[in-house]
């Protein structure tokens, strides 16, 4: 069972970046899930999937993995892509989609 090391982007409901510099510890599923005839929810057998582990820091969560002997694959986050705007550009002559409205 290898677990997983990563830090989480932002969700689309965050403007911050407050709960996004954590690092999760999570487990790769070892079966399939499959949909519970009855009531349609999703079926799986494998009970590590359910724990998740947060650390503040990217070595916490490594140390913690080698401490109890877990095969660990650790995915660095990707840099957010800024793309720098002014309100004025809204308005400017030789803005590259016409105005609308």
């Amino acid at each position: 069972m290898i677990a997983r090391i990563f830090s989480p982007a932002k969700t689309a409901m965050q403007s911050g970046k407050a709960r996004a510099r954590d690092w999760v510890l999570e487990f790769a599923p070892a079966s399939a899930r499959m949909p519970d005839p009855l009531m349609g929810w999703t079926l799986t057998d494998d009970t590590s999937a359910q724990v998740r582990l947060t650390f503040e820091t990217r070595e916490d969560a490594v140390a913690y993995a080698q401490k109890h002997g877990l095969a660990f694959r650790v995915t660095e986050p990707k840099a957010p892509k800024r793309i720098l705007k002014a309100y004025a550009d809204n308005f400017s002559a030789d803005r590259k989609q016409p105005w609308t409205h």
